[in-house]
């Protein structure tokens, strides 16, 4: 299993949608950052600020992250 190592901050899991499609979040606000080990196969996507990842029961959970986007895109492509 391959693993990429990021600093990560706070987080947002999202717990499905309600009813009305309106998706059901819990934000966790992070003093600081934390250095993490992520396996790639649970990375769903990346954007500018967050990294999204499989989490448990089928839920998802994006992760603010410290590094530059290109250099993460990098360590992915590697």
């Amino acid at each position: 299993m391959d693993f990429i190592e990021l600093h990560l901050g706070s987080y947002i899991i999202s717990h499905g949608y309600d009813k009305n499609n309106n998706e059901k979040i819990v934000h966790i606000p992070a003093d600081n950052f934390a250095k993490k080990l992520i396996a790639v196969s649970r990375i769903k996507s990346l954007s500018d600020k967050y990294i999204l990842t499989d989490y448990v029961d089928g839920r998802w959970i994006y992760w603010e992250y410290k590094e530059d986007f290109e250099d993460v895109k990098k360590l992915l492509n590697a």
